[in-house]
Order: C-alpha cells, then structure tokens, then sequence
C-alpha cells in the first residue's frame, strides 16, 4: 500500500472489522497502483453493509471533513487533508432506455464490480485485518492492463445502454493510458453512439476537456471520429474529414490537418483553452469552400466565421461564455494574420495593427501558427518557420518602440474634453480614432506630445473652438 494512504486504510480496514463489515478499495486507485502511476488523491471505497455507516465512523476517526450522504445511491464522501474518500455500498444497478440514472439495489462485491465501466477499473483490494491486501479481480482486469486493454465486465452494448458515458469514459482512458480498445468494446461503442444524446452537456464536456489535455490528444479525438461520436458532439469538426477533387486540384484532409496541429500545440502549451483554439481553427472552411477556375479551391473568409461556430459550440457544450470563449475565438479570427506579416512586402503597419489587435494573445497566437505547420516537405517546413521567426521578431522590435501590447491611448477622453471643452459623444470618438490609427499607421509615435499635436490640428481643421492649451 501506498505509504500516504497506508493509515487510512488501517483504520477503515479495522473500523470495517469491527463492524463486521467487508470493505474494500476499488477503481481508479487500485488500477493506478498496480500501473505504478502516481495514485489518484480520489479513493473509492466499497462495503458490504452499511456503507454510511461506515463513512461516518471512519471520518470521525480519521479527523475528516463533514459526511455527505446521497442515501439514494448508498453512497458518502469526505475529505482527509487533500484526498477525497467515497464510500458505496456494494450494489446491483439497472436503467431505463431514457436515463443514466439507475435503481439501486444491495448486492454482493462481484456484482458491484460487474457493473463498473471496465475490467481495469473493477479490480479490489481487500481491507479487512484476515485477507488485507488481497486482490479480487473477476474478470481478468490485471491481465487487460498487462496488455494495455480497455474492455467491458458485461457485454459492451449493455453496460453503453446502461450508462453513455462509459463511451466517452473509454475513449478519454484509451487517450489518457495510451490503451487499445478491445475490437468487441468498440464495437459497442459504434452501436452504441446514438445513446450519448441522453447525457447533459456538462458531463460530455468535462471528458472532452480530458481528452484535449493528454498528452497526445489526437488519439482520443481520432477514436471519437471512427466510433460515430464526433459526429454526434462535435459535428463541425467532423465535418472537416473528407477531400474533394474537380479537374485535377485537391485540397487537404482537414480533419487529419487539425489532429496534427492539436498534437503540435499539446507539444508546448498544456493550457486547455489553448488546445481547443487549435481544434476548432479550420471549422469554418467546409461551410465556405468553393473551387474557382484558374484558381483551385478557396475558404475565403473560414477564419470569421470558423469563430462565430465556436460561440455556438462552446454555448451548446455548456463550456465558459467569459474570456475563455473570447481567447479562443480571437485565435480562430487571427489564424491567418501571422502568415500576411510573413512576407517580406508586409508594412510596418500590418506588424503594429497584428500586434494592437492581438495584445496578450499575441505569444498564443504565434505558437498556433507554428503548431499550423503540418507539411511533410522539410524545406517547406523549414521556410514557413524561419518565416515566423521574422515575424516574431519585428513583433519584439515593434512591441519595444511602441507598446501596443497592452496599448492604451496616449491621451484619454477626459483630456481631450478639457482641451476642447466638448462633451463625450461622436466627436471625441472621432480624435480618439484619428489618434489610434496614426499611431497604428506609424504617423506618429505612441506619446502623449504627439497625439496631443494630432488632436489640436483636428480641431483646428474642424473649427473646434481650443479653451484651454493644457
């Protein structure tokens, strides 16, 4: 047993004694240990008898947080320190076609084990003082993980009927371990996927973002696709599979495209938000793509539009609506910016306005098109890189004389009505405007004298009558 949670079981094993109470360690942290992978700070704990019962003795032993009771569900949860202890009673459940919820009945440990999500997460170990320690694995789990397996106790397609979320479970396991599914449990998943619409929003984005954080996430995300779950959750990513052919002229499999560039960033950026600007940055393109004569295929304006479908996505996920959502949709917007820089007629102009537009997100939205990069000529490769590193590098030379990353007006609204004794409205919007562009165009600096010059001769163009020479 793990040396930090070597007391916690000792008590629970002999509170359990005493009440004459079989109990055990079950799930995730068992097949964690056995892995030998850092143990989850989530501890599951099954018992035949009075699992409340049990919680309630056990956290007054161990000094834990107040008991929750779900009574319902047999079930109760406290915290020791950081680590969170569940309690179940060992049960049986069944469901009906149109819920994840099930009835509850007490039953036997073979029977709770049956009806967990897979065999690696059904192994036990015992904590009672006669048989401490000992393993009790029904369905060969520890083989399934000596051989990198992911598959059902049940028939797939009864324990996906019973609970859709198992799907998405094995998926994000298959990702996360870096496990195969087994041919029959994916199978089941396939005759299964139309039952994932019974599932909230909630609990499908919450594995979705799990699988966007492993460290490959292209394994998850290409599962999704081939079981007919992408289509079902995500069918604007889906809709990027495929490649067209008219006289001759072919475009890009966006779909694979897009896996390569979530792999690409998950390389360097851990951060979730991130990831899924990199999934969802070509979305627009099917909804826009034409083929034009002479010309070849076009997804004229895909980046515009790829980020109003991410609002609409991130909505119907129930994924965040504040500045998480805003990040990933100015990435999405700005996709194609960094490349129109790289040229080497692009102006300083479009090198300020790049850098005034994406501000903090500037660093983001470099490594998203880096990470965009998925050719396999070398000296492509090489060239849109070095490229990038130009642009990076007048971003720094720019940024170090004007400070348009954070940019806030070198003169503010306040100033410009005291110099000219006008009231906010259009005209102060005008000079504020005028100032924001000259600066932007390279005009004038980014000072307080020189905007303030630029102000005065507005006014005086304009007949903006000057009280003051503040």
């Amino acid at each position: 047993m793990d040396a930090l949670n070597q007391n916690i079981f000792k008590i629970i094993g002999s509170i359990s004694d005493e009440m004459n109470t079989q109990c055990f360690v079950v799930g995730g942290w068992v097949r964690d240990k056995m892995m030998n992978r850092e143990n989850s700070m989530d501890i599951d704990i099954v018992a035949v008898g009075n699992a409340l019962d049990l919680a309630k003795k056990c956290s007054k032993n161990l000094k834990g947080s107040k008991v929750s009771v779900f009574k319902k569900f047999g079930t109760a949860h406290f915290k020791v320190d950081n680590i969170n202890i569940e309690f179940v009673q060992a049960r049986s459940e069944s469901y009906t076609p149109d819920s994840r919820k099930p009835k509850v009945e007490a039953s036997t440990l073979k029977e709770d084990q049956l009806r967990r999500d897979f065999t690696i997460n059904s192994l036990a170990i015992s904590l009672n003082k006669e048989s401490w320690g000992k393993l009790v694995d029904p369905f060969d789990g520890t083989n399934d993980l000596k051989n990198k397996i992911i598959r059902t106790p049940l028939k797939a397609d009864k324990t996906f009927a019973d609970d859709p979320l198992r799907m998405l479970r094995a998926i994000r396991f298959a990702s996360q371990l870096n496990f195969k599914i087994e041919a029959k449990t994916f199978q089941g998943i396939k005759e299964s996927a139309n039952r994932i619409s019974i599932l909230s929003a909630e609990r499908i984005h919450v594995e979705l973002n799990k699988i966007m954080l492993c460290d490959t996430p292209s394994v998850g995300l290409a599962l999704l696709q081939e079981s007919g779950l992408m289509p079902l959750i995500l069918p604007e990513v889906s809709a990027l599979e495929g490649v067209d052919e008219i006289e001759g002229h072919m475009h890009k499999d966006n779909f694979w495209h897009t896996l390569e560039v979530v792999d690409n960033l998950a390389k360097i950026s851990d951060d979730l938000w991130h990831r899924w600007s990199a999934l969802l940055h070509d979305i627009g393109k099917p909804p826009v793509k034409k083929f034009l004569e002479n010309v070849g295929w076009t997804f004229h304006g895909h980046e515009y539009l790829g980020g109003k479908m991410a609002r609409s996505i991130f909505k119907r996920l129930s994924l965040p609506q504040d500045e998480r959502l805003q990040f990933v949709m100015k990435l999405i917007r700005m996709s194609s910016r960094p490349i129109a820089v790289s040229s080497d007629v692009a102006t300083e102009s479009a090198v300020r306005r790049l850098l005034f537009d994406a501000g903090n997100s500037i660093d983001s939205l470099m490594e998203l098109c880096e990470a965009d990069i998925t050719t396999k000529n070398p000296k492509r490769k090489k060239k849109y890189l070095e490229n990038f590193k130009i642009v990076r590098q007048r971003l720094i030379e720019v940024e170090k004389r004007d400070k348009l990353r954070n940019w806030q007006p070198p003169v503010d609204g306040v100033q410009l009505m005291k110099w000219f004794n006008l009231s906010p409205g259009k005209e102060i919007g005008n000079i504020k405007a005028l100032i924001r562009e000259a600066v932007l165009d390279g005009e004038i600096s980014n000072t307080f004298e020189a905007a303030k010059k630029l102000a005065y001769g507005y006014a005086k163009e304009n007949g903006i009558i000057e009280l003051n020479d503040d």
